[in-house]
């Protein structure tokens, strides 16, 4: 008779590194099946997981099914909180009871059938786990409660009195009626704020009118959709307002007087605030040969908002400036942002400033912080400032170019050496800039000229943070880190697999380093797939943000980094100068000494400013861009491919920066497969295949102005290159989140 086979029990170890491994919560049932476990051995297996269960290392949930401590049930009531740089929406859990931050959640994208969600919604929904112990993707069940009260779309009045509105926000998917009564007088076509109400009417939901905003496509309408869609803060409280009228000069006090130091501005053309001025010398100390004394000195806003106070409530729920083509929803009120706390030339500012010395090689000796009063000689442009070292300097440039420009770039060729010497992840994506008329038409849209002078403020800018945050270090106080992690696992597997079909490989089993796929860049430059290459490599990348906890900076290859440079614009800013201010016994306007138990949370809330911020300067460029291209349809433009999703490609306009979807349906007959590992779309019968970074020629067919959006189809040369990818190697492609690390 033939023995059966004796498994043996498994190890604490690995139980619990199985339940760790699971998606989900795992069962007693689960886990036996696992392990090949049977009669009595499952008593054994019970009595493990209850010393499993009180070490604390796993929890137990509903019908006694087991995970880590702090894993989210497979059901749950999440809210949604805002919005990545992507657009896809993030969530948070409900009475979540696991100790330090609850886990990221991701809403997956909308599918016919389901709940049409937004920021605010409270939402019971599946959740998945999908990246380590960290990551859940959630997929709407039904909103259990809506925090939207208002909608802002474009008004169609009904024979009958009535009225339907048609929501600006591409993730409204049904229009609302507008009962007879309810209309507010509004007309045909004009942009209004409308409350949602309870009911609905003839199977529509129903809104009632409370403001006119004049006809969508006048001026300034592009920037109030943005706003309005994302919940972008742009009125200011009474009172924060008469807090700002009533300010003044800065007194001198014990403020260092800098006013004979030569500091200028050096910012865009379209620049409407000024808080960060330069100078540099060649260091006198005979013992630094070859190096350079500099300064950066940064508007005291620490001065003018204290904490608390109604300016600074305020500051603190925007988090940061919004920069649209026609406006800026500032931080702080004109009275500061423009006035007292802009480093306008030849009047006396209050700033807070940093020395630090380099040597011939760019490294940093030591630095020193001063609060203290400064007098600009110059506001000057990107433009001049480089057109002046070029050979051509003008009126205002040329007197300054021996003492104050040619000082300037000698001390950034050094920085620029260090730079080189560190390695910094060198991804140089175009930015969009869009010219308004004073009528609030698009005249042009252009990619954003980016000149030397554009990296030396860079660079100046980074050394001035580092010392930030290693000032904040040496003094034990509580410093708002901006941190960017390593890529995940998850994001370098996939990129690694991507690069192998293209004989690229990626260094693997040793500390990874910008300068990795800094050398990948280089060995496609100039080649067919440098594009490519470069938008799988930005999207492999972690998304930076603000924490109390330092990880470092990943892309920048620093240890420690904090923003210093903007307090006008960042509250991330205000918050590092009050802690160096009471760090270093600067005087007033210092950080409150119970300051630090909030700062994890503070941290949470202005990376969600900061994403909201991106998005609704996004959605407005997206959007003047769209009624730039309005009357064009049918016209054929140069593209390439930006986006690969199941549902078709998203094409970048060569010209313009336009974005828009060239659907599935589309494409030549065929059946195409979404392959996620190589980004692109295969035909089953024919091979053809669509790629990232490819070269297409599509025409024009929808232009949505109320949207933003617009849908494209392939033009005649829309198929040239095509090629099929090398087969993954191994494994099932994996979804994974697009991410930046501006």
């Amino acid at each position: 008779m033939k023995k059966p086979k004796i498994v043996p029990i498994p190890s604490k170890q690995e139980i619990l590194d199985f339940i760790r491994s699971q998606p989900g919560r795992v069962g007693k049932r689960e886990l036996a099946r696992a392990f090949n476990l049977r009669g009595s051995d499952k008593i054994d297996l019970k009595a493990i997981l209850k010393e499993l269960e009180r070490e604390g290392v796993v929890e137990r949930g509903q019908k006694r099914r087991f995970a880590s401590p702090g894993t989210l049930p497979d059901v749950g009531v999440v809210e949604i909180i805002g919005t990545d740089s992507d657009g896809e929406l993030l969530a948070r859990p409900l009475n979540y009871e696991g100790e330090g931050r609850p886990p990221r959640i991701f809403m997956a994208p909308f599918r016919a059938g389901e709940a049409a969600v937004g920021v605010g919604d409270r939402v019971l929904a599946k959740l998945k786990r999908v990246r380590g112990e960290d990551v859940y993707e959630a997929r709407a069940i039904r909103i259990i409660g809506e925090a939207r009260a208002r909608v802002l779309g474009v008004f169609e009045p009904n024979p009958d009195g009535s009225g339907r509105l048609r929501p600006t926000s591409r993730k409204e998917k049904a229009e609302y009626m507008v009962p007879r009564g309810e209309t507010g007088d509004a007309k045909a076509g004009e942009l209004v704020l409308a409350d949602i109400m309870p009911g609905r009417l003839y199977g529509m939901r129903t809104a009632s009118v409370k403001e006119r905003m004049g006809l969508l496509g006048a001026p300034r309408s592009v920037s109030l959709v943005a706003i309005h869609t994302n919940d972008v803060p742009f009125e200011f409280p009474e009172a924060a307002l008469q807090q700002a009228a009533a300010e003044g000069p800065a007194p001198m006090n014990e403020r260092t007087d800098l006013r004979s130091i030569p500091l200028v501005t050096i910012d865009g053309e379209d620049a409407r605030d000024f808080d960060d001025a330069v100078f540099a010398e060649p260091d006198p100390d005979p013992k630094n040969p070859g190096g350079w004394h500099c300064m950066v000195a940064i508007a005291d806003v620490s001065w003018y908002v204290r904490p608390g106070d109604s300016l600074d409530k305020e500051a603190f729920k925007r988090g940061n400036s919004v920069y649209f083509p026609d406006r800026v929803v500032p931080m702080l009120p004109e009275e500061l942002s423009n006035g007292w706390c802009s480093l306008k030339p030849d009047e006396d500012r209050p700033c807070m400033a940093v020395h630090f010395w380099l040597d011939a090689l760019g490294n940093k000796l030591h630095h020193r912080f001063v609060r203290g009063m400064m007098r600009s000689v110059a506001r000057l442009t990107y433009t001049q400032v480089q057109a002046a070292k070029d050979g051509t300097p003008d009126d205002r440039t040329g007197p300054l170019l021996a003492p104050v420009i040619e000082p300037l770039y000698g001390a950034w060729a050094a920085l620029f050496r260090e730079r080189k010497e560190r390695g910094v992840l060198e991804l140089d994506i175009p930015e969009r800039k869009v010219t308004i008329t004073p009528e609030g038409k698009v005249e042009a849209i252009t990619e954003r000229e980016r000149f030397d002078s554009h990296r030396l403020i860079e660079d100046f800018m980074i050394m001035a943070n580092v010392c930030a945050a290693e000032t904040l270090e040496k003094v034990h106080k509580p410093c708002m880190y901006r941190i960017h992690d390593l890529p995940s696992q998850e994001k370098l597997d996939g990129l690694r697999e991507f690069l192998s079909s293209m004989d690229l490989k990626l260094a693997k089993g040793q500390v990874l380093r910008p300068a990795h796929f800094n050398r990948i860049l280089e060995a496609v430059e100039g080649t067919a797939n440098s594009h490519l290459v470069s938008e799988v490599i930005l999207r492999s990348q972690a998304q930076a943000q603000y924490s109390p906890e330092n990880i470092g900076h990943f892309g920048l290859g620093l240890a420690r980094y904090a923003h210093f440079t903007s307090p006008i614009r960042r509250y991330a800013d205000l918050l590092v100068h009050r802690a160096l201010i009471s760090g270093l016994h600067l005087g007033e306007g210092g950080l409150p000494a119970d300051a630090v138990a909030e700062f994890a949370e503070w941290g949470e809330h202005i990376s969600v400013t900061e994403r909201r911020a991106a998005t609704a300067e996004r959605e407005a460029v997206d959007r003047y861009v769209t009624a730039f291209l309005a009357d064009k349809v049918g016209a054929t433009f140069a593209g390439k491919v930006s986006g690969v999703t199941r549902f078709g490609l998203f094409v970048t306009l060569d010209q313009t920066g336009a974005d828009g979807l060239v659907p599935i349906s589309t494409l030549p007959e065929d059946f195409y497969v979404h392959d996620e590992v190589h980004h692109c779309l295969v035909g089953k019968r024919t091979r053809k295949t669509f790629q990232l970074g490819q070269k297409l020629d599509v025409e024009l067919a929808e232009a949505n102005t109320l949207t933003g959006s617009m849908v494209f189809r392939l033009g005649g040369a829309g198929e040239r290159g095509l090629r099929p990818p090398r087969p993954p190697q191994s494994g099932r492609p994996k979804r994974s989140f697009r991410s930046r690390t501006r």
